[in-house]
């Protein structure tokens, strides 16, 4: 098969399924919409609740970074990441990943396409990209419309810092880009797991719900303190790492290390992704 198709007239192997068509699929599901919606929705879920619930303030004395949320636009987008990026924003980045190849599977259509022909790397690497850049438009969609929506709340003004002191609006700014590029590094071990799940089976919810179930895992044993300098080998060890950041002198120790331990794992489940698939009998 590969050999007639490499010497048919007009075939051109990069040609097949661009990323451009994939993203549009990918775009058009209702999953898609749907996640969407709820990552836009939140703010103003958070604006409710602050307004319910009154003006948050320290207890015991202590000023953490959700007792600053109503003071500006910038200080209530830094608190929607800080409560979301826990859990809520590992859904999207699993749903994108595990169900891309996983759903083809049970749609039967995954044979077809590679009937098309499309190679087995092109077409993995195609999912892989818009799975990416869909995962990036997720965690900066969230943090957007929650400056937008704070602005409008509470106003336009400095971050002012937990611990004391405030940066100027474009410092701040600045500052939380960098704590939104942080925060889908840290998110690519889910991603690789997810991925590598979807090419091993062809339940979508259960490479879904694997990868969201071993990022649960991974916080519950980081809170083991009985591992000791084990867990800085865990990804969860560094989710908050970018907290340093919001500081008047930011630290970058933490941030590099948890980039870094997330990188490499993601790089050998991508790895391990490519190689089964590679291998893989598609019967469906």
């Amino acid at each position: 098969m590969s050999t007639l198709t490499e010497s048919a007239p007009g075939y051109r192997a990069r040609r097949t399924l661009p990323v451009g068509v994939e993203s549009v699929r990918q775009l058009k599901r209702r999953r898609t919409l749907a996640m969407g919606l709820v990552l836009g929705l939140l703010p103003f879920v958070l604006v409710v609740a602050f307004a319910v619930g009154g003006t948050p303030g320290g207890a015991n004395g202590q000023i953490t970074l959700m007792d600053t949320a109503t003071r500006s636009g910038a200080n209530f987008a830094a608190t929607a990441l800080f409560v979301s990026a826990g859990f809520l924003l590992v859904v999207p980045v699993a749903l994108f990943f595990g169900d891309t190849v996983a759903s083809e599977a049970s749609w039967s259509s995954l044979r077809y396409l590679l009937a098309a022909p499309v190679p087995r790397a092109r077409l993995l690497a195609g999912k892989l990209i818009v799975a990416l850049w869909m995962s990036a438009a997720a965690i900066v969609l969230l943090p957007l419309v929650a400056l937008a929506v704070g602005t409008v709340a509470y106003g336009w003004g400095p971050l002012e810092l937990p611990t004391g002191g405030s940066l100027p609006t474009g410092e701040a700014l600045f500052r939380l880009a960098l704590v939104v590029v942080f925060v889908f590094v840290s998110q690519l071990v889910t991603a690789g797991l997810a991925f590598w799940l979807s090419t091993k089976t062809d339940a979508p919810l259960g490479a879904v719900g694997g990868a969201v179930g071993l990022t649960i895992i991974g916080n519950v044993l980081d809170a083991v303190t009985a591992l000791g300098d084990w867990r800085q080998f865990l990804p969860a060890h560094w989710q908050f790492a970018w907290i340093d950041v919001l500081q008047p002198q930011w630290e970058w120790a933490g941030m590099l290390k948890g980039s870094a331990v997330s990188v490499a794992y993601a790089l050998v489940l991508f790895a391990l992704a490519f190689r089964g698939f590679a291998r893989k009998d598609i019967v469906s």
